[in-house]
């Protein structure tokens, strides 16, 4: 089913209902359809056709959401991208997508005309919170939204139709289009849905930015099942978002593992202090153990779902709630409706605590990259359950079934002869206290080709010594994964995504500045 069906469903039966809070706005479902209506009339109106790219450099606010609606109310694939993308790597993306249209606000209008005069395309330009002296030929984002004029728009039908096309660095730093059709996301939301168990009475307040699929998937699954939507820009001040879930009485909150270690440090939080909130996930990066037990003490009565996901994929698995004490380091199983497992060297299924790489299966899985033949074949098979994704990542499945995360292929270190996974070293130092943040990377060696270091940023007035740090891992740790050394930082670079990176910034994906 389209996504744009599913949002209409929830309008016809939540007219009133608000289902959208953001920068001071409240949007009920009426509003936001009609609003979504005159912008998808004013995209045709443009020359957007079915199929054509819409890009879209917007924050977390109602602009976002509208923009994404009328995209798709108008035919189009919708192309979200961070805001603050440096021109060079925005105009590449521009050349290779050709996009019909560019909605952003003005603050990144010169960014964005930057990089169309670098691109060989010449999109139609919309943007929000326009000054009155802006160039002409720039159409202003309010006047389009406001009036009373009744749009009438074709309804589309199918949904094998590109819907996203969402671009991921991956760990070569060239994006890469992927190529979601609304089949694709709307099995995995639906999927999404069911094991949460969200219902129209859901109130989910997100942080995460609607470039990347964890932050769509919030907006996709509210708008879907009629629930509520509470859009913030950042969790740079963590004090006022736990404030903004108890006045908002959020009863879902998605989260990356930076997150849970910031909520996990403030000092003067009592257990229970959000009754409301039934759940929170954990995805984008592991989570390590250490900060699993900790946000469960301060929430004692609310489930924590850990998932993990491909942007290819949107959510491969998750581990239900009640498993978590008993399996810390799982990602869980496959979501519902699909195939999630591990294959050895022969591409057959390895035994169960064989390291092999994760496959999956089914139909959330993407169609391929865009303009991207070689990369989406190396990615991708043809089996009888139709798509298989290679995804690059290392895993064992355990005796029942459950999966758990090794490390990204290229991550491994390879020391003295032995592979090292770099998560399996980050949770021995999580577990140590005093340390907020950690990741673990090989150097060069001339001896042993390569050895462990490890990178921490320390809660405040922590006083751990790089010799705290070796002889707590060493206590731990096989000799050969024991850091050699530790390089102490105040925190450590992450991606848009929220992921700790040690290689993020404008060489790979944005650096995040404020999201964490």
């Amino acid at each position: 089913m389209r996504i744009e069906a599913r949002f209409r469903d929830s309008v016809r039966h939540f007219p009133a209902k608000t289902a959208l809070v953001a920068g001071g706005r409240r949007l009920s479902y009426a509003d936001l359809d009609a609003q979504s209506d005159r912008l998808a009339a004013a995209l045709i109106r443009s020359g957007v056709e079915p199929g054509s790219r819409v890009v879209l450099l917007l924050d977390n606010d109602a602009e976002a959401v509208v923009s994404f609606l009328a995209t798709w109310k108008a035919g189009a694939v919708a192309c979200p991208l961070y805001p603050t993308m440096k021109a060079e790597k925005l105009a590449a993306i521009l050349t290779n997508i050709e996009p019909a249209a560019v909605i952003s606000h003005a603050r990144g209008l010169p960014t964005l005309l930057a990089a169309v005069a670098i691109a060989d395309t010449r999109p139609v330009i919309i943007a929000a919170q326009l000054p009155e002296e802006a160039a002409q030929d720039i159409l202003r984002f309010e006047r389009l939204v406001d009036g009373d004029a009744v749009n009438v728009l074709p309804v589309i039908a199918d949904d094998s139709e590109l819907a996203l096309l969402i671009h991921t660095s991956g760990s070569t730093g060239r994006p890469k289009g992927v190529m979601l059709s609304h089949a694709n996301v709307d099995a995995a939301c639906q999927s999404i849905l069911g094991y949460l168990e969200n219902t129209a009475d859901d109130v989910v307040l997100s942080v995460l930015p609607l470039s990347f699929g964890y932050g769509i998937t919030q907006m996709v699954t509210m708008a879907s099942i009629g629930g509520t939507l509470v859009l913030e820009k950042s969790f740079a001040f963590p004090r006022k978002i736990v404030d903004r879930l108890a006045e908002e009485g959020a009863t879902g909150f998605p989260m990356v593992p930076a997150m849970a270690a910031l909520l996990g440090g403030m000092k003067d939080l009592e257990p229970g202090f959000l009754p409301k909130l039934r759940y929170v996930t954990s995805a984008a990066a592991a989570l390590p153990p250490a900060l699993s037990g900790r946000l469960q003490a301060l929430l004692p009565e609310t489930k924590i779902v850990v998932m993990y996901g491909q942007t290819e994929c949107l959510r491969v698995s998750f581990l239900p709630a009640d498993e978590l004490a008993g399996r810390p380091t799982s990602v869980g199983v496959a979501i519902p409706g699909t195939r999630a497992y591990v294959v050895d060297e022969t591409g057959e299924p390895a035994e169960p605590g064989t390291i092999g790489e994760l496959v999956v299966e089914g139909p959330h899985v993407m169609g391929g990259y865009w303009g991207d033949d070689r990369s989406s074949q190396a990615a991708l098979e043809v089996t009888k359950h139709g798509r298989r994704l290679r995804t690059g990542d290392l895993f064992h499945v355990d005796a029942e079934g459950f999966l758990h995360f090794v490390s990204r292929k290229d991550d491994i270190i390879k020391t003295r002869g032995e592979k090292v996974s770099p998560q399996e070293v980050e949770r021995v130092l999580y577990a140590l206290p005093g340390i907020r943040e950690a990741a673990v990377a090989g150097i060069d060696d001339p001896i042993f080709g390569q050895v462990v270091r490890a990178y921490v940023a320390l809660e405040p007035g922590a006083g751990l010594s790089e010799k705290d740090i070796i002889r707590h891992c060493a206590g731990q740790l096989e000799d050969y994964m024991v850091p050699k050394s530790v390089e102490f930082r105040d925190a450590l670079p992450k991606t848009t995504t929220g992921k700790i990176r040690l290689s993020a910034g404008a060489e790979t994906e944005p650096q995040l500045e404020n999201a964490l």
